[in-house]
C-alpha cells in the first residue's frame, strides 16, 4: 500500500478526501476534493476530471482505513494514488488547518 505521511504533504498536493458528509462538513483540509467512500464509485468520473493529469492523488479519511481501500481501488486503475497515514487525525495532530466550507476553522469529526 503507497503510503505518505501528513508531513511529506506540500502545499499544492491534490487531496481527495473520502470521509461522509457530516464528517467533511465539521472539518476538512482546505482545497481538498470530497467524495465520500459511500458514493465514490458512482462519482468516480468527478475525481479523474478534478485531478492532475501526470500528478498524484493523496487520499484521506478520519485514521487511514478507508482512505487504504480507495488508494488500492485507485492503483488498481492505473492512478498513482498514495493513503495519507492517520488521516485527518493526523492531519490536526501536526498543526494543519481544519476548516469548514464558509472558511472557519473547524474539528475533525
Amino acid at each position: 500500500m503507497p503510503t505518505v505521511q501528513v508531513t511529506d504533504l506540500k502545499d499544492g498536493d491534490f487531496l481527495l478526501d473520502v470521509r461522509e458528509d457530516d464528517e467533511w462538513q465539521a472539518g476538512h483540509a482546505e482545497g481538498a476534493l470530497h467524495i465520500p467512500i459511500s458514493e465514490f464509485v458512482a462519482r468516480y468520473g468527478e475525481l479523474t476530471e478534478a485531478a492532475p493529469q501526470d500528478g498524484r492523488v493523496h487520499v484521506i479519511c478520519r485514521s487511514g482505513g478507508r482512505s487504504a481501500q480507495v488508494t488500492m481501488y485507485l492503483v488498481q486503475q492505473g492512478i498513482d494514488a498514495v493513503n495519507v497515514d492517520g488521516g485527518m487525525q493526523h492531519w490536526q495532530t501536526a498543526g494543519r488547518p481544519v476548516v469548514t466550507d464558509e472558511g472557519k476553522p473547524g474539528f475533525v469529526l
